[in-house]
């Protein structure tokens, strides 16, 4: 028997093609231990982990990180009112470091000098999964089969990893594939590729999980409150049936559920891959759209004008840091840290109704408001003075009376 070029760590499924990868690095001569996140997608992980046993993994680990996605990623997320080119919510962007801090943290234990992925070549996850691991174990070595012409040039498509399944004794699936790929967790479930690659076709009706048609959701909304502190939801409360929850997780579980129920959170977007192409994507994220809506309003109630504009500079550069995979970065961590700093007085609560697709706000309220009804009211002179906005604007208008002056000026008129 040959010598074993070591032990790698392989992100695995249960798919066809990390099946096909974990078989593959075997055949590379190399030992395999398999880690599989329970990141909240509908998947039998008992199953998966039998057929990775009888495929020759030396180890498998699976570990529920539900709640530390939550906790750990979706909350700073809450908090910092990141959309990416106006209308990406990043769920596939925060699951990614997550995963692999989780399976570099079982390199680390193993010894695993290597861990490998199944992402492709073309995409954003093979950037956000590695430069994770490079920052956490940065002498790790990294085996990406997409990325290894011994590899893509042997496998040019699904066919020829149904025929080397078929080889090595690699179940195979069932039934047909979906003419799109999909990925889920907590958040969102993404689809891209196949039949979505052409701009131009309509998402199926069929394709959507996570939530409802709007057209087909009920014709009565569900009016909830949500409650945060320092910019984290603690607690939710259907104003209804009076359901309560306050722990992290069954918190945004529910959040899915009620906008699932409603048709919230879908988006069909053309986005700017970090690599340098454009590509469609469909995604649907029920219980993020709601916390999003929600946030963004009460922060608007409790935080002061001016850190709020510089707040959402930062929000713009934790987005692209976000889905550029730079999650461990110093950088990300500073801006985190600012994010965070700015959410020590966005605390209250926020009445909404989710009804038809849309996450309407109803009311609010806050103990750390900078509201002042009696400074804001037509019919309470409060503490200020009219008058005084004369000069104000008279100082206001100086700039702009000097570029006009000057234009006038410099203008030739005409015959």
């Amino acid at each position: 028997m040959s010598q074993s070029k070591g032990t790698v760590v392989l992100a695995y499924s249960g798919g066809l093609d990390t099946s096909c990868i974990l078989v593959w690095l075997k055949e590379q001569g190399y030992e395999v231990i398999a880690y599989l996140a329970n990141v909240g997608q509908d998947e039998d992980f008992e199953a998966a982990r039998a057929k990775a046993v009888s495929l020759g993994a030396k180890k498998v680990f699976i570990e529920d990180l539900r709640k530390e996605l939550v906790e750990e990623f979706i909350w700073p997320w809450v908090q910092s009112n990141a959309v990416y080119e106006d209308r990406y919510l990043l769920g596939t962007s925060l699951a990614r470091p997550c995963i692999a801090r989780g399976q570099v943290k079982i390199a680390k234990q193993e010894k695993a000098q290597f861990v490998s992925h199944g992402a492709t070549g073309k995409g954003n996850d093979q950037i956000r999964f590695e430069l994770t691991c490079y920052a956490l174990y940065p002498e790790v070595k990294i085996i990406a089969p997409w990325r290894l012409p011994e590899f893509y040039n042997r496998f040019m498509g699904r066919t020829d990893l149904m025929e080397y399944a078929k080889r090595h004794g690699i179940p195979v699936p069932v039934t047909p594939k979906s003419p799109w790929s999909m990925d889920a967790n907590i958040m969102h479930i993404s689809y891209e590729s196949g039949i979505l690659e052409n701009p131009k076709n309509h998402a199926p009706d069929g394709m959507f999980m996570m939530t409802v048609d709007p057209s087909k959701s009920p014709n009565t909304a569900d009016e909830l409150e949500i409650e945060f502190k320092n910019g984290v939801p603690v607690k939710v409360t259907n104003l209804g049936d009076k359901t309560i929850h306050t722990s992290p997780l069954e918190l945004f579980m529910y959040l899915n559920e009620i906008g699932g129920k409603h048709g919230v959170g879908r988006i069909d977007i053309v986005e700017n891959r970090f690599i340098g192409m454009k590509s469609r994507g469909v995604y649907e994220t029920p219980g993020g759209m709601i916390l999003h809506e929600a946030h963004v309003d009460i922060e608007a109630f409790a935080m002061d004008k001016e850190v709020r504009k510089i707040k959402q500079q930062l929000s713009l550069k934790f987005s692209e840091q976000l889905y550029n995979g730079f999650w461990d970065s110093p950088e990300c961590q500073f801006v985190r840290h600012c994010i965070n700093k700015s959410q020590e007085h966005v605390a209250g609560k926020v009445q909404i109704s989710v009804f038809k697709g849309h996450v309407y706000i109803l009311g609010r309220e806050s103990p750390t408001s900078l509201y002042n009804q009696d400074l804001v009211s037509m019919n309470v002179q409060g503490d200020y003075n009219p008058t005084d906005a004369g000069g104000f604007i008279k100082i206001c208008s100086l700039r702009l009376k000097e570029y006009h002056r000057l234009q006038s000026s410099t203008i030739p008129k005409s015959e």
